[in-house]
């Protein structure tokens, strides 16, 4: 029997550990897969639901970590689960996307000698003030098995001198659990509850640090939401970080009638409402991903993007961080000027199944 810890901590890694552990189940004759949360998305609405909607279990190990700046929350993540492999002992460690809390299992399995499956491996930004590119860049030069979902990837892997038998082209595992809560996806009522019509609405998400802890910043984004609504009815659930910012800023009263503010969503009625939804402005990562399967057109609020196949074949849309062009880009896409995207490859939900198979064969079946 071979143990196998899946080390989660946001919204991000819960959607792709998901489909993982589903698959797993088959296999428990031969290993005992747990889960390990960090805390590091402690907001009940940023977590909790997310566990109830996905079927994943509780959580066989809680850290408890919360906030702090990347430091403290690192160092804590690494404190605590180093606790937990001394305990446990186990064979490998999964660990998912390019959050704090994928480096900091990473680096300590790695001292621990414990070997390392990261899932979503070699994407890159090549922009080194996102702590996310640090993260998964670390990541990726300490995993024994790297799972890639787009081909960009291979080549980054390949270019940063990564052995390619310890790489694997197995899709998009973002993708594997939209396929899997398609139908509850189609069922629910959120736009109705909402007051909205299909394809007469934007969705629009923004939580990243250079876009809303600044006042400047965060004040262009209310005039360009308030000037969009104008057009067609803005939906803005609000990131908790966000919402903080607005609060302090005195900003959250200032959002024109037309400009909806709702809490932070559940996994099945924020991908319903993006798939209903004319466009969808984010500076999200995975929501470009999301969007290009749905057909559906995206804006990401960034210079860059770690998913070029999202724009290079999919209906994503990268317009920077002036918002002028983000108003004349999404202007432009309500009058007709739309991509007409396609599915990349392996985008298939079968993902987890091709991960499995491998782990399968290099732990059970070397």
């Amino acid at each position: 029997m071979k143990k196998i810890i899946s080390l989660v901590g946001a919204r991000p890694n819960f959607i792709k550990i998901a489909p993982l552990h589903k698959v797993f189940k088959k296999f428990s004759d031969v290993v005992n897969h747990k889960i390990c949360h960090t805390g590091q998305h402690f907001d009940e609405n940023m977590s909790k639901i997310f566990f109830d909607e996905l079927d994943l279990p509780k959580p066989d190990f809680y850290l408890g970590i919360g906030g702090g700046t990347h430091t403290e929350q690192t160092a804590g993540i690494m404190i605590e689960f180093e606790k937990v492999l001394l305990q446990e002992k186990p064979d490998l460690i999964i660990v998912p996307g390019d959050v704090n809390s994928t480096m900091a299992g990473a680096l300590v399995a790695s001292k621990m000698g414990i070997r390392i499956a990261h899932v979503e491996s070699g994407l890159r930004s090549f922009d080194r003030s996102m702590p996310e590119e640090i993260n998964r860049t670390v990541t990726d030069m300490l995993s024994d098995y790297l799972f890639v979902s787009e081909k960009s990837g291979i080549d980054n892997l390949s270019r940063e001198g990564i052995d390619s038998n310890k790489v694997f082209f197995v899709g998009n595992i973002m993708i594997d659990s939209l396929v899997h809560y398609l139908p509850g996806i189609n069922a629910s009522l959120i736009t109705i509850n909402l007051d909205l019509s299909y394809n007469n609405y934007i969705l629009v998400t923004f939580h990243r640090p250079g876009n809303v802890d600044n006042l400047k910043n965060l004040k262009t984004i209310v005039n360009l939401l308030n000037r969009i609504s104008g057009e067609k009815k803005v939906v803005f659930p609000v990131h908790p970080r966000t919402k903080g910012n607005l609060e302090k800023f005195g900003l959250l009263k200032q959002f024109d009638k037309n400009v909806l503010l709702t809490d932070p969503l559940g996994y099945v009625d924020f991908l319903s409402l993006a798939k209903d939804a004319e466009l969808v402005i984010t500076d999200s990562g995975g929501i470009q991903e999301e969007t290009t399967f749905m057909g559906i057109q995206c804006i990401t609020v960034r210079n860059n993007t770690e998913r070029p196949v999202t724009v290079d074949i999919g209906t994503n849309h990268l317009a920077g961080t002036d918002l002028d062009i983000v108003e004349d880009t999404a202007l432009k896409i309500m009058k007709g000027a739309k991509k007409k995207g396609s599915i990349p490859e392996l985008w298939d939900g079968k993902t987890a199944n091709r991960i499995i198979d491998i782990l399968i064969d290099k732990l059970v079946n070397p």
